[in-house]
């Protein structure tokens, strides 16, 4: 109901209601109505849909009804008919599960097309005898089939690269990142290794959804960055990009257009970058007043990242971060790595494989230890699923928090990692 109409009008979702449900303890709201499902499936058929997206109430509690729902509808559908069941993809919160079920099941198809793609293309090179991965947004990888269950944890999976590629050049566990392209500046958080994760909902196109995304401020801030002086004479930066573009077009490599690198270039920041003849010209009060301007922006998205006012360790990655100074107000130091234009790259081939669950227990009828066990275990068999080798499995972080007003009702989060499959 709340979506862009945009999004709406690209695409043709029709919905059902079916009874069934569960309460937040777990106890069955009403029988699910399997009759009704068989009904659905034939309108399905008839009317040649892509997929199906399955949402229940409280699913993250008791995922019985969804996974029965599924059932029903891969017999009447086929095994290979793709069915989203949100207890899967996103935590509590109706609304928002079903928004990140709905995306996920549209995105079956082109996540489909795109690893076959991909493994078409090895092909064509006499690269058979491989298993072939694909990045997730958590800063590890999944394997194809996994990825065309759940496109949607594709999403943000770049600057997840270039965080763990950062921590690899550096040996750091703990640190923020900072990770400049083309077109954008992305920072991010780097704790205990991984990637931050984001702990309030996130906005996909205007769509409110709840599944697992990295804790990212993203600003247009690049090397093809526009810079524009207005008619006052102060300096706009972005959020327009010549992108990749760039070395045709920047004015250090011959072109028309005055972009962030040309700043850095004439201020002789960038050595061996362009040629700084064709810069030359430039004033020296536009480049101050455009240089600061770039710096503050960076400075402002770490201060917003921040959950503490104290200074933190900050790493430059990607190739655009030759516009960043190596001296930052609220950084205690900024390190530029060696490698540091190639960290997202690095970040993908040295990743591993994980698996993370989050879900509802009411301990009405376990017990603390018994809940956090079965969450483990739920965690360790997805990163087994998404490609990890069981013998290199463990498990990295866990979170236990006690859902007020839901009596005895605890949400655990539970996150396993293990290595490829050799």
């Amino acid at each position: 109901a709340d979506w862009p109409d945009d999004i709406k009008q690209a695409m043709q979702v029709k919905s059902f209601i079916v009874e069934g449900g569960n309460e937040f303890d777990g106890r069955e709201i009403s029988p699910l109505d399997e009759d009704k499902i068989h009904e659905i499936a034939g309108w399905i058929r008839d009317n040649e849909m892509e997929s199906a997206a399955v949402v229940a109430v409280f699913s993250p509690v008791s995922d019985e009804h969804e996974k029965r729902t599924m059932q029903i509808l891969k017999e009447e559908l086929g095994q290979a008919f793709p069915v989203t069941i949100s207890s899967e993809i996103g935590s509590v919160g109706l609304l928002e599960r079903e928004n990140a079920a709905i995306l996920n099941a549209a995105l079956v198809r082109v996540a489909r097309t795109t690893a076959e793609s991909f493994t078409k293309a090895l092909e064509r090179e006499n690269i058979t005898d491989v298993a072939v991965y694909l990045g997730q947004n958590d800063g590890t990888l999944m394997s194809v089939d996994y990825a065309k269950r759940y496109p949607i944890l594709t999403i943000a999976c770049g600057p997840t690269n270039s965080i763990r590629g950062a921590s690899f050049l550096t040996e750091k566990k703990d640190a923020f990142v900072v990770d400049v392209g083309g077109t954008t500046t992305d920072v991010g958080v780097l704790s205990n290794g991984f990637p931050r994760e984001s702990m309030i909902a996130v906005e996909i196109g205007d769509i409110r959804t709840n599944f697992r995304m990295p804790d990212l401020v993203s600003i247009g801030l690049g090397g093809g960055t526009l810079v524009k002086v207005q008619p006052d004479g102060t300096v706009e930066i972005g959020p327009e990009s010549v992108g990749y573009r760039v070395t045709e077009e920047a004015l250090c490599f011959g072109g028309s257009t005055l972009t962030a690198t040309d700043i850095v270039v004439a201020l002789g920041k960038a050595p061996g970058v362009g040629d700084p003849a064709k810069v030359a010209h430039l004033d020296p009060a536009l480049l101050g007043q455009a240089y600061g301007k770039m710096k503050t922006m960076v400075e402002t998205c770490i201060d917003e990242m921040k959950t503490s006012s104290g200074d933190v360790e900050v790493i430059l990655v990607g190739g655009g971060s030759i516009l960043v100074p190596h001296e930052l107000e609220g950084a205690s130091e900024v390190l530029l790595p060696e490698h540091f234009g190639v960290a997202n790259a690095i970040g993908s081939a040295s990743a591993q494989v994980s698996g993370q669950i989050e879900k509802v227990f009411s301990l009405e009828n376990t017990t603390r230890e018994a809940a956090l066990q079965e969450a483990k275990e739920l965690a360790v068999e997805e990163a087994i699923s998404a490609g990890a080798a069981p013998e290199s499995v463990e498990i990295i972080d866990i979170e236990y928090v006690p859902l007020a007003y839901l009596g005895s009702a605890v949400r655990i989060r539970v996150k396993a990692v293990g290595n490829l499959i050799a």
